[in-house]
């Protein structure tokens, strides 16, 4: 679990950044990953698709394969 955490906090959540967006990592229980979506990702249209990037990402550089739980968390910009 603290690898999977680490990967979301200090690889994938700085990609985020970059559009403005901001992840959290909640928790990895069995193959379920929860993560909170902040900033721009929590209005964002089409953060499913992000959804599955991270799934792949995760899959790709950790050799894990996990599904996750996005969770936005409002109000879009006043939270974060």
């Amino acid at each position: 679990m603290k690898k999977v955490k680490d990967y979301v906090e200090n690889v994938l959540q700085p990609k985020l950044q970059g559009d403005g967006g901001w992840v959290e990592f909640v928790s990895l229980e069995g193959n379920e990953l929860t993560l909170i979506f902040r900033g721009e990702c929590s209005k964002c249209l089409i953060l499913h698709r992000c959804a599955l990037w991270i799934e792949e990402q995760i899959k790709k550089d950790l050799n894990k394969t996990v599904k996750v739980n996005a969770i936005r968390k409002k109000p879009y910009f006043q939270d974060v």
